[in-house]
């Protein structure tokens, strides 16, 4: 356990082994790469003090790697240029696993009968097949021609859980996969435009609902990107907003349907062409027209959306209120979820509790409280057998001794 927790809190910061290991021995606790690659391997177990002096460097709460994992996750696809890092997506991973964790937990906690609606992904190999299973996905959560108001808000309705990183300089734009082989997981980039970071998940629900295993992974990208155009859109509002055949379609409504539909302009053209409403020609016209105006990236008109996930930080606060877990494990769990004057009054490490609202907390809260006031315990012993021993006591000052 507190091998795995070193070595998510290691990449959820982005830092290599032995720039960790720098950063420790300029903070007064000298360890070697290969200590701490044997300690992240489990090899060997770390005492309190290495652990409070990892937590600081790391930025993490020091019972982090106390806690027993809530969540296995099973991922299914990355997407990113082919620029991107490994230990870049490392981080992304790292992180996106951090935050499925604190979810499932609330989750389970709070509703321990609730259940993901997710149909099983059926075998893809063919643009029918993906836009068959995006019907199929609008029809179980009860979608029907509507547009989709808030893709995230949407999802996290259905059980699902929405992950969302800045990450403008890691060239990242989608992961999804499966936590306890319940919990259908998405994530993407924030930094996207809001109709990008919806088709970016769409995307991702493509790969989650369908199984592309017996076709090459540039064929499966193509699939995911052909459920991604239908779920927002099916073909049946493609073609009443369009018509079922059109010689031309003109910019200015374009920009109407994509603040309609959360679809970007060129995505729009993508769909008429792909429900043959417009020939190759003209697509080719249009097409050239993004690229030559620098459309492609920065399109003439933005899509202001409702794609900020919210059930984190609902499930956060209830939590709180309902005395589940303490306003200290909020601001871990969720930073921003307080208001910023009770975050400020928690310092890191601190626990503000009594004896008797400690054992009223439920038995995982309650052993991870504990666990932190054992380490917070042994660091204020060690420093005071410090500073004993450079003479910062008089005899006569009570100081504890080992027995």
């Amino acid at each position: 356990m507190i091998s795995e927790r070193m070595r998510q809190a290691r990449l959820m910061r982005g830092l290599s082994l032995e720039e960790t290991v720098d950063r420790l021995g300029a903070g007064g606790a000298p360890l070697t790469k290969a200590g701490l690659s044997k300690y992240e391997r489990g090899g060997s177990t770390p005492s309190a003090s290495l652990l409070l002096r990892l937590a600081k460097v790391l930025g993490v709460r020091a019972e982090y790697f106390l806690e027993e994992p809530t969540a296995t996750i099973e991922w299914i696809a990355f997407r990113s240029r082919a620029s991107m890092s490994e230990r870049a997506r490392g981080r992304v991973k790292a992180l996106a696993e951090n935050a499925v964790e604190a979810r499932v937990w609330l989750q389970e906690t709070l509703y321990p009968n609730a259940k993901a609606s997710l149909p099983a992904p059926i075998e893809a190999r063919s643009t029918q097949d993906a836009e068959r299973a995006a019907a199929g996905l609008r029809r179980k959560w009860g979608l029907r021609g509507c547009p989709v108001e808030s893709l995230t808000k949407t999802i996290e309705d259905q059980g699902g859980i929405v992950c969302m990183f800045a990450a403008k300089d890691t060239d990242f734009d989608g992961l999804c996969g499966r936590a306890n082989a319940r919990y259908p997981v998405v994530v993407v980039n924030s930094d996207m435009p809001d109709d990008r970071r919806r088709f970016s998940m769409a995307h991702e629900l493509g790969h989650l609902m369908m199984d592309c295993r017996a076709i090459p992974p540039k064929e499966e990208e193509k699939l995911a990107n052909r459920f991604a155009g239908a779920f927002l859109v099916p073909p049946e509002v493609a073609k009443q907003e369009l018509g079922a055949r059109r010689r031309r379609l003109d910019i200015e409504e374009l920009k109407l349907l994509k603040t309609k539909h959360g679809l970007s302009m060129l995505g729009w053209v993508h769909r008429a062409y792909d429900l043959d409403i417009i020939d190759k020609g003209h697509f080719h016209t249009l097409y050239k027209l993004f690229v030559s105006s620098g459309w492609r990236k920065t399109e003439p008109i933005a899509y202001v959306g409702q794609e900020g996930p919210m059930r984190l930080k609902q499930m956060t606060l209830r939590a709180v209120a309902e005395g589940v877990i303490t306003p200290d494990r909020a601001a871990a769990l969720c930073p921003d979820c307080l208001p910023p004057d009770e975050n400020a009054s928690l310092a890191p490490g601190a626990v503000h509790m009594t004896a008797v609202e400690v054992m009223r907390l439920p038995p995982l809260e309650r052993d991870r409280v504990l666990a932190e006031a054992a380490l917070q315990a042994e660091q204020e012993y060690r420093s005071n057998r410090d500073l004993t021993a450079f003479g910062a006591f008089s005899k006569e000052d009570p100081v504890d001794e080992p027995a």
